[in-house]
This record gives structure tokens, C-alpha cells and sequence, in this order.
């Protein structure tokens, strides 16, 4: 079966995500569908759910292999290299990888330890994501962090040691009672750890976290921006170039991951409350999510998946350019076809607009915002909505 329709329409590549849900403790500024995790966790009952729930999901592979895998959370390195190598096993017995498949977990410093790490590496295993988010004490204790700035340290050196030559930390500024030199000590102390890649961004108060309803003091904006513009500046010089609204790497080290998600590439979501965005060979294009209770989730007699919504033609030009146009040098105009369906023409009204407001780069044969469209991403992307 061709994977190419009339209209242009061509079924992306396939990417998997696995939410674990558990975490230490929840930390106040977090919005991901994370608990608390008990004295034990539910290892086993949770990776057997993880491959029925996949079973369930299997009409949306349309033949394809995986291009990437990534375990988000929550916290899945609380999970142990046996439980997740079982997993990847049943994966793969059900979905082919591709060869260069790039497989992400996450991780936070609080979890390490080198032989659980060097279990993950041997399965396949062959980038890290580390929750650094900063390296001083009393900005991790305002944040919750499980972890002190010592510890985050010995982490990049344990995935080293562990073999992961590709790893990326996450790290934030804006953060309460921070000044620039804080935010770029903050920076220096990541960039003298040589992770491959580095996502930098600003702390926002998110709706039904600790941080919405207990706001903390936050940095005025002069001094957001003065942080902002002196942190990309660093980054740049010592060779991270930015690839996203809030993602740096070395060359050829961007998350590959990340970015099917921000070319509308399709991803399955396995896990409680997981997400995906998949797509048919006839063109329909549907955002599905799972049950967000982990105490649900494993309950036999519920379905896994919560929700389903089809993305009517009248949305997929927003829907496309939400992702697109966080990337520093957008996409050729052709992907919208191929990720759409739709012919290009349907644009042309709003890119004029958004052109003549400096906010489209003026550009045929791609679709990229300009610097002032980055920093003003909500403005460019009204010009699109339905």
C-alpha cells in the first residue's frame, strides 16, 4: 500500500512516547500528570498495562517503524532496568525499529545510580534527558528539587561513565528571587558538563500546581529579557545552536524526538494520561488520549484511552504551524502538503498578514517565523486559528 495519496498527503514518520507517572514528590511547578509514588512501585502490572495499552493502539502503525522512543514522566528512571528492558522487548516484538532508532529516558539526579544506569545503556537505551533545572541550592529548594548542585553534577559524570555520549539537560531561569548572574552561573556550571544538548526556559505558572494558587516572587521583565538575550548569547558562543524556542545543541545532536513532534510527525502515547497525534492513510488525522489515573490505568475492567478528537480540515493549518513555527528555521512549504493534505493556498490570506506585521518571514519556499514572531509566538500563531 503506497503511503501517498492524491493532494500530496503522506503518512509521517512514527515516533512512540511511554509516560511513567510516579515521581519522588510532586514538584510545585509541575504540570505533567505525575504522583507521588509509594514505598513500592507497581512495576510489573504497569508494563504489562504499557504493552496491552500498545496492543490496543496497533491499527495506527500503518507499517511503519519507530523512528524514536521516549519515556517521560513523572520520573521513569524510578523504574528498574529489568522492568523497562521487558518493556523495549515487547515493543519491538510488536513494532519494528528503525535502525538509527534514538530511545530517550528521563531522569533526575536524585535517581542515579551508575549500575541501574549501565543497565539502561546495555538495553538500547542511548540518550538521557537529566532534570537538572539549576545547580544552586536555594533555587532547588524554592523549586521542590529532590536534588542539591553536587549531585546534579556527579549525574552528567554517571552518564558518562554509564556510556551515554548523548544526553540533555533540562534546565530554567526565571526563577524565584534569581538575578542574571545567578541565571548564567546557572549556565556556565551546565555548559562545563558538555551534555549534547541543552533545553533552557523560562519558569511559567501553570493552572492546577502548587505555583498557580502560591505564587512565588518571579524576576520583572526587563530583567527577563536582560537574562533571556545575555544566556543565548553564552550558549552560541560555546556552540549551542538553537534549534527551538527553548532547545540548544551541539551539531547533529538535536532531539530527534522532539523533533517529530515539532515537524507534525506522528506519535503513539502508551502510559497514563499519554497523548499522540496520529495520522491514516486516507488523510484523517486524530489526537487521542489515555486515563490520567495510574489506579485507573491499571484497572482491567477500564478502557485505556479517555478521549479522541478527529482534526477537522479547518484546524490542521493551526494545528501544523503551532509546532512549526517554534523551530528557529521553520520548514519548506511542501511539508505542510505532505503533513496536511491541504493544498498551500489555503494559507495565503493569513501569511500575507502575518508577513506585513514582521512576523512571517517573507520567504516562498518555507514557512519560518521571524525573531520578533518567535518572541511574539501567540500573535503570529492568531493569524491561523480557525
Amino acid at each position: 500500500m503506497s503511503d501517498t495519496l492524491g493532494g500530496g498527503f503522506r503518512l509521517p514518520p512514527l515516533a512512540l512516547y511511554i509516560h511513567i507517572p510516579w515521581c519522588v514528590r510532586k514538584c510545585p511547578y509541575c504540570d505533567f500528570n505525575s504522583h507521588a509514588a509509594g514505598p513500592s512501585l507497581p512495576e510489573e502490572e504497569y508494563v504489562d498495562a504499557l504493552l496491552a495499552d500498545l496492543d490496543a493502539d496497533l491499527h495506527h502503525v500503518h507499517g511503519r517503524p519507530l523512528t524514536s522512543i521516549f519515556f517521560g514522566g513523572g520520573t521513569p528512571s524510578l523504574f528498574s532496568a529489568r522492568a523497562l528492558g521487558r518493556l523495549l522487548e515487547g515493543v519491538e516484538r510488536r513494532v519494528a525499529f528503525a535502525g538509527d532508532i534514538e530511545i530517550t529516558l528521563e531522569a533526575n539526579p536524585g535517581t542515579f545510580e551508575q549500575a541501574k544506569f549501565k543497565g539502561y545503556r546495555a538495553l538500547g537505551i542511548n540518550r538521557l534527558s537529566i532534570g537538572v533545572q539549576s545547580f544552586q541550592e536555594a533555587k532547588l529548594k524554592a523549586l521542590g528539587r529532590i536534588h542539591d548542585g553536587s549531585e546534579a553534577i556527579r549525574a552528567a559524570d554517571m552518564a558518562r561513565a554509564a556510556g551515554f555520549d548523548n544526553f540533555n539537560l533540562d534546565l530554567m531561569h526565571g526563577l524565584p528571587q534569581q538575578n542574571l548572574e545567578d541565571a548564567l552561573f546557572d549556565l556556565r556550571t551546565a555548559i562545563a558538563q558538555a551534555p549534547t544538548h541543552l533545553s533552557w526556559y523560562q519558569l511559567t505558572m501553570e493552572p492546577n500546581t502548587v505555583f498557580w494558587n502560591q505564587p512565588p516572587v518571579l524576576p520583572e521583565d526587563d530583567l527577563l529579557w536582560d537574562i533571556q538575550e545575555a544566556g543565548q548569547a553564552l550558549l552560541a558562543a560555546e556552540g549551542y545552536a538553537q534549534y527551538e524556542v527553548s532547545a540548544y545543541a551541539r551539531a547533529d545532536k538535536q532531539a530527534r524526538h522532539n523533533l517529530n513532534y515539532w515537524t507534525f510527525g506522528d506519535f503513539l502515547g502508551i502510559g497514563a494520561g499519554a497523548h499522540a497525534k496520529l495520522s491514516d492513510p486516507h488523510g484523517r488525522i486524530v489526537r487521542t488520549w489515555k486515563t490520567r489515573l495510574p489506579k485507573d490505568y491499571l484497572d482491567a475492567a477500564k478502557a485505556f484511552q479517555a478521549g479522541e478528537r478527529v482534526l477537522g480540515a479547518d484546524e490542521l493549518p493551526f494545528e501544523f504551524l503551532m509546532n512549526v513555527l517554534r523551530l528557529t528555521d521553520g520548514v519548506p512549504t511542501s511539508l505542510f502538503t505532505e503533513r496536511t493534505g491541504l493544498p498551500l493556498a489555503s494559507l495565503d490570506s493569513a501569511r500575507r498578514e502575518a508577513e506585513a506585521r514582521k512576523l512571517l518571514r517573507a520567504e516562498p519556499e518555507r514557512l519560518c517565523a521571524t525573531a520578533e514572531g518567535q518572541l511574539f509566538l501567540n500573535d503570529l500563531l492568531q493569524h491561523f486559528l480557525p
